[in-house]
Order: structure tokens, then C-alpha cells, then sequence
């Protein structure tokens, strides 16, 4: 069925063409027409912006509404609607992508949208997300990136795609190893010398588990609902890929995914790892029940809060294999404008601009503990420097950033049953005993058959 699409002549019409079928994408051209106009001050309007950090309670959903009546002193005219997605997941992150597709089939989308980083390719070609530098121009954008305190060099283009921006950057973490440095003593070994290797964590959270009866560790990238940004990374310090970079072979049958995944398993099968879903365990660690985690930066305040006058925390560099450097990937999403009308659109930049502000950012790494993108405010005294001095659980998320790489995005319209396909796959063989090979091989067979045709 094609889909036509009516835009006002100040909203690029001669930019933007829609897809033919399902539900349309979004294609961005040179172009020279008209940028979307900039809002009279006493123009009114509306909009609706989702987020999953709304479907999160505690610091999360309070510091978003906190921002959101922020940006309202500051734009009487700008009415911002928030909404967590429509779905039950226990992770709202997970129903973003089928949350906006129904809304668009009903005809009423949000118009600014925080999607994660892994569903890019299908926020542009299905979600109809706009391409930032047609909208506005690329001057416009990157001056947004700039100022006195600019983005991180990489975390600039985590939405770019073909030349475009078709988002910015907002929140995310690499994968961080938070400690419980009283059951570290507890098992006779020391909190200052965390483990830097894998088989380092084994032995320890072996004597964990051993001499505490504690859980010893759980690794948060090994379940369907962690997504695959954290399972890229410990692929990717193992030497491998599950996507090959010319994005069209699967990698995680090979054997740097297999080594990953049986290394779990040894840990589960030897007591070292508790047998746990995503929640149970960043829960467990948050109760002080379990030794060491792997986990983003954005549950460090429920880790921060169970800890308080309980147990001390601390945090450390991912673990690498053996002599291979660690390849940290990062979790998180950009804020994306899908609104047609112009002044939605203008308003939603406006959104995007304040929410990705120094003072946004200042706000949202004290609240939550999310990295702030614009690096320089952990040096600034007025900004996040003293936060960052008491703060040194941020110090190895911070250290990360310079040798990151972007969680890579399974292409096609499929991608989230190859996606969840490899990471049933991978929930199979660590926490159910399953033969590594040929459970990630027939995963892979499967998923291979839902790539889009090269």
C-alpha cells in the first residue's frame, strides 16, 4: 500500500519522501528549501514527548518531570506532554519501537520520541524519524553539539546515519563493574585490587559465593530483556562482532560469542553467578546480596540508595579477556522529532535543545548517574566538579569513554526478532544449560534468513 504524506510548504516537502509500504520511512535528500520557522513568542503549542525513563520509577521519572516543568518556565508557549510507552515489559525500554508503531498506525504519534541507539535503522526507515540537518540545517545542529562545554567527540554521531542526523545523542553508559567491598572482605579478598580480567572475576566470585554464601557475580548482558548492548561488548573485548562490519553476516555464532557465553556458564554451573532475570539481579546487588555486577551507569542509584549506611560500593573498569583490551559499548538513546507540523517540530528542537543542555545534563547525571555527554562539566566548579570529586563511582564510565564504540544496530525490519532471537539464545545456554555452539548456530541460521537481501 503507498502512503502519501501532505507537509505544509515550510516543512521541506521537497526533503522528506516516505516509503512505499509497511509504514513508510523516512528519506533524507539535499535540499534547499525552507528550514522549519521559528515559533512567534507568543505562539502556542503542544506536543507529546515519550520516554522510557517515565515508565521507571524513583530518580527517573522525578527528575524528568523536574526537567519537563523546567523547560516550561522557560517556554510558557510550549506545552510538553510526557508519556512512558504503551506496554507491560518489565524494562519500558523494551516497548518503545511497538509503542510508536501503534501509535502510528492510529494516526497519533509522539512528536519527539527517546529511542534506543540500537533501533536506529528502524527509527529512520519506519518510524518516519526526521533528518535533523534537513530540518534545521547542519549548522544549526552542530552548534547544539557545541558551546562552551561541547558533546564528546564520540558521542557526537551515535545518531548519524549516511551523512544525516537524524538525532542527538541523550543518555547513556558503558558497561561498568560495580563492587560490594564488605563481601570482598568477607570472602578475604581486597576491595582495592578489583579483579581486571575475566578469570579474575571467576576466582573471585568463586570465594564470594564460597565463604559468604553470597551470590558471587551477575553479569546484566546475558538475558532478552538487557538487549544486546552490553553482550556487543563482551563480544567485541573477546576479539569478535556479532554483526560484521559490513552489516551483513551475523557473527555470534563464531567463537569469541561462543567463549563469551560458555565462560558464563561455568559461572552459573559452578555456583559463582546466582540464576537470575535482568531485575533480580540488579535487585540482588542493590540488597547487597550478590559480590560484583556488570551494569550501566543508570541503575547506579538504586545501587547508591541500597547501599546507604549498609554496605560500601564501589565501581571499576569492564574486565577484559586475558591481554585483550576491554571494548566497552554504550547503552542508552537519542531524542529523535517524528511530528510533521512544523511548529511541532520547532517546539520538539527546542525539547531536544534544553534537554541536552548543560544545566539538563548537570541535572540528570546527579539525579541518576547517567554519564553527562557533555564532558567538560565534571571539570566546571559551578557544574559537576565537586559532584564528580564525591562521586568517584562515575571515574571508570568516564575513563571509557575515549576508547568506546557505538552499539552497532541490527539492520532491516527484523531486527528486534534477530536481536531477541540471539539473546534467547544466549539467556539458553548461561542460564539453562544449553550447548553453546549449536544453540548460537541455530539462532544465527534463523536470524540470517530475516536480513534484508544485500
Amino acid at each position: 500500500m503507498k502512503r502519501t504524506l501532505s507537509l505544509s510548504s515550510l516543512a521541506l516537502a521537497a526533503a522528506l519522501t516516505l516509503g512505499a509500504c509497511g509504514l513508510g520511512g523516512t528519506v533524507a535528500t539535499e535540499s534547499t528549501a525552507e528550514r522549519i520557522p521559528e515559533l512567534a513568542a507568543d505562539q502556542q503549542v503542544s506536543i507529546v514527548f515519550e520516554s522510557y525513563n517515565y515508565g521507571l520509577a524513583g530518580a527517573w521519572t522525578d527528575t524528568f518531570n523536574t526537567l519537563i516543568t523546567d523547560f516550561g518556565r522557560k517556554f510558557p508557549n510550549i506545552k510538553v506532554t510526557a508519556q512512558k510507552p504503551q506496554g507491560n515489559s518489565p524494562n519500558p525500554a523494551s516497548d518503545t519501537i511497538s509503542s510508536i508503531q501503534n501509535q502510528l498506525v492510529a494516526g497519533s504519534p509522539p512528536d519527539v520520541a527517546q529511542l534506543g541507539f540500537s533501533d536506529l535503522d528502524f527509527t529512520i526507515e519506519q518510524l518516519r524519524a526526521k533528518p535533523l540537518d534537513v530540518l534545521l540545517g547542519k549548522d544549526e545542529v552542530q552548534r547544539n553539539f557545541g558551546g562552551a562545554l561541547p558533546y564528546a567527540d564520540r558521542a557526537r554521531t551515535l545518531d548519524d546515519r549516511d551523512g544525516h542526523t537524524y538525532g542527538v545523542p541523550f543518555v547513556f553508559s558503558t558497561p561498568v563493574l560495580y563492587l560490594n567491598a564488605d563481601l570482598f572482605r568477607a570472602a578475604g579478598l581486597n576491595p582495592d585490587s578489583p579483579p581486571a580480567t575475566w578469570a579474575a572475576v571467576a576466582e573471585a566470585a568463586r570465594a564470594i559465593a564460597t565463604r559468604t554464601g553470597r551470590g558471587g557475580v551477575y553479569i546484566d548482558c546475558l538475558t532478552k530483556s538487557a538487549k544486546d548492548w552490553c553482550f556487543q561488548s563482551l563480544v567485541r573485548s573477546n576479539g569478535g562482532r556479532v554483526l560484521s562490519e559490513d552489516r551483513r553476516t551475523l557473527g555470534f555464532a563464531e567463537a569469541p560469542a561462543v567463549e563469551v557465553t560458555r565462560m558464563a556458564q561455568d559461572l552459573v554451573n559452578t555456583g559463582a553467578m546466582p540464576r537470575l532475570n535482568q531485575k533480580q539481579g540488579y535487585e540482588a546487588f542493590a540488597r547487597g546480596e550478590v559480590g560484583m555486577i556488570l551494569e550501566t551507569s543508570a541503575i547506579q542509584g538504586t545501587f547508591v540508595t541500597g547501599a546507604k549506611d549498609k554496605w560500601e560500593l564501589r565501581s571499576a573498569a569492564m574486565p577484559r579477556f586475558g591481554d585483550r583490551p576491554a571494548v566497552p559499548t554504550n547503552s542508552g538513546a537519542g531524542l529523535h522529532i517524528l511530528a510533521e507540523d512544523p511548529a511541532k517540530q520547532r517546539a520538539a528542537w527546542e525539547l531536544i535543545k534544553f534537554l541536552t543542555s548543560e544545566s539538563a545534563y548537570t541535572t540528570i547525571s546527579e539525579k541518576i548517574g547517567y554519564l553527562p555527554l557533555r564532558t567538560g562539566l565534571l571539570e566546571q566548579p559551578n557544574a559537576l566538579y565537586e559532584w564528580s570529586r564525591r562521586n568517584p563511582l562515575l571515574a571508570p564510565n568516564v575513563a571509557q569513554l575515549a576508547v568506546m564504540e557505538p552499539w552497532v544496530a541490527l539492520p532491516g525490519t527484523n531486527y528486534l526478532q534477530i536481536r531477541d532471537g540471539m539473546m534467547d539464545a544466549v539467556e539458553a545456554v548461561v542460564f539453562q544449560g544449553r550447548d553453546p555452539q549449536s544453540t548460537l548456530a541455530a539462532a544465527r541460521a534463523q536470524g540470517a534468513a530475516l536480513l534484508p537481501a544485500a
